[in-house]
């Protein structure tokens, strides 16, 4: 393996675990973890003043922490929404997030053991703060609509920018058994984030006069 991951020595994979596999505030908070991310700043639209070349190389150690970060968090969020929900489909949604990325991060973190790699976010990354704010703001919003809206759109937001990252982190990764990974959790998070899309278009239909 590697000799730079040993020395640094999981979507984060949301990609380690991501293999495994947001109301604007909320958005914002997740679009701010995933920023962290050198990911994120590849995935930058063109005409941003952050360029990929200002941002540092993300190292599989630096992708297993990333992922698996982001698969916690959406775990977490998901049983939050299965509990509190009160659309089905939001519910129903909020139990697939919570199976589906406890499982994609349970391949990552085995995946990461096997290959002796130990996870290390970017430096000054500050996801971990971030997705705990998120997670408690979720717990203590009133049941209702809102709390769909909110949790749906978190949740649009979320998946996009792990989708970016995944695609960064499939091009940075230096082991082929984490590129092959991340190559196989792409497809779930497409889907993810194409259901999310959907129920997002209807409970704004339904709030529509």
């Amino acid at each position: 393996m590697h000799s730079a991951i040993r020395r640094t020595s999981i979507v984060a994979l949301s990609a380690a675990a991501l293999v495994a596999a947001c109301s604007k505030s909320e958005n914002n908070a997740d679009s701010a973890r995933l920023a962290d991310s050198a990911a994120a700043a590849a995935a930058a639209p063109a005409g941003s003043t952050t360029t990929a070349t200002a941002a540092p190389t993300l190292t599989d150690a630096n992708i297993v922490a990333v992922v698996d970060e982001a698969n916690m968090a959406d775990s977490a969020t998901g049983s939050v929404a299965a509990t509190k929900g009160t659309n089905s489909e939001v519910k129903s949604f909020g139990r697939d997030m919570m199976r589906d990325h406890h499982a994609l991060r349970k391949m990552g973190q085995d995946l990461a053991k096997k290959l002796n790699v130990t996870p290390q976010p970017p430096a000054n990354d500050s996801s971990e703060a971030r997705d705990k704010a998120w997670v408690d703001s979720l717990k203590a919003m009133p049941k209702g609509t809102a709390f769909d809206k909110a949790y749906i759109d978190h949740e649009v937001g979320a998946h996009t920018q792990v989708l970016a990252t995944l695609h960064t982190a499939q091009t940075a990764a230096q082991n082929a058994e984490l590129k092959d990974l991340i190559t196989k959790a792409i497809p779930t998070i497409e889907s993810h984030l194409k259901k999310a899309q959907d129920i997002q278009s209807k409970l704004q239909s339904a709030s529509t006069p």
